[in-house]
């Protein structure tokens, strides 16, 4: 996987809380040279209730709870780091290192917008 600086990672972030995850994942796939998985509203029978969101292999698509955790950062790049590690044949990659994986992309995020503000003021 190819290692992305703060501000790619920033407006990764950035686009999806503007509403624009679709976008937000395009890109990043782009990036990793992986096709798009596709992201619905909804829930699968056996997750119902039980998770904001899950990524399912074999259809290449994310189901969210509901339009809040569509438009969440953490709980899309969380699910999309499961879609990555699927299509580089590991896809049993730990709850822990997707988590990891997300944080770093909130964290760029923070980093920018405190330079950002530092500026401001």
């Amino acid at each position: 996987m190819p290692e992305l600086d703060d501000l790619t990672k920033a407006k990764i972030v950035a686009l999806i809380l503007d509403k624009k995850t679709e976008v937000a994942l395009e890109r990043l796939s782009e990036l990793y040279k992986v096709d798009t998985p596709k992201v619905v509203v909804g829930t699968i029978k056996k997750k119902r209730r039980t998770v904001y969101a899950v990524y399912v292999v074999q259809e290449k698509k994310i189901y969210a709870l509901n339009s809040d955790i569509f438009y969440n950062p953490f709980i899309m790049l969380h699910e999309y780091y499961h879609h990555i590690r699927s299509k580089l044949g590991t896809h049993r990659g730990s709850e822990k290192h997707a988590n990891m994986y997300a944080q770093e992309f909130i964290d760029s995020y923070m980093r920018i917008a405190d330079k950002i503000n530092q500026g401001i003021e």
